[in-house]
């Protein structure tokens, strides 16, 4: 039996997290997503009246956004909202190094890590975390990492958390990123622990075949 997930917060309102909360949304009306970034303009853009203007053009996606923004699709800066989700995606860039290690070739990972630290902040209680974007291999384990050091500070109060990282890799094209959502021809999901993984696949399952 699968972890009845009833909240998703996507940290990241770009090309990935926008498109695929949509997606959720429109195929799980019984969940509750929140899409949170700290760039004003872009979650004002998302919260556009006349739905031209969103920030990503991608056939079928403001028609998705008009029937679920409101109701449960939502957009903000609260990045505090992750305290009310059960899963929680990052989805955010990861720009090529410019500088140190790897520099030109290596993949950034501070937007990540950052995010990591907002999750370990402000969760409570058991929370899924998944890395969702064109990230390197290993992403998920820095994640992990930055969570478990949390966990051990968290101690000394009150607070407990605890969290399973997930990977779910995504292949969008730009122009058929809503097809690739609503028919992909694979979805990867990596992980520990079956109780996670199968709470996601839940979520997937509801319009992919198994």
């Amino acid at each position: 039996m699968a972890l009845k997930i009833k909240n998703i917060c996507c940290i990241g309102a770009g090309y990935v997290g926008g498109p695929t909360m949509a997606v959720i949304a429109d195929k799980c009306p019984d969940i509750q997503i929140e899409v949170v970034d700290l760039n004003e303009e872009r979650i004002n853009q998302w919260n556009e009246k006349d739905f031209s203007k969103l920030p990503i053009y991608e056939p079928g996606l403001a028609e998705i956004v008009e029937k679920c923004r409101g109701e449960n699709l939502h957009f903000s800066n609260s990045i505090n909202k992750i305290s009310k989700a059960d899963m929680v995606f990052i989805s955010v860039n990861t720009p090529t190094k410019k500088k140190g290690i790897g520099a030109g070739k290596a993949s950034d990972l501070k937007w990540v890590e950052a995010c990591a630290r907002q999750v370990a902040k402000y969760a409570i209680g058991h929370t899924i975390v998944i890395e969702k974007s064109t990230l390197p291999v290993r992403t998920a384990e820095v994640i992990k990492n930055i969570l478990e050091a949390s966990k051990q500070s968290k101690n000394n109060t009150s607070i407990t958390s605890t969290f399973d990282v997930l990977s779910n890799p995504e292949f969008l094209s730009e122009g058929s990123a809503i097809q690739d959502l609503v028919n992909p021809d694979r979805v990867l999901i990596g992980g520990e622990k079956n109780e996670p993984i199968n709470a996601l696949s839940s979520i997937y399952k509801r319009w992919v075949p198994e």
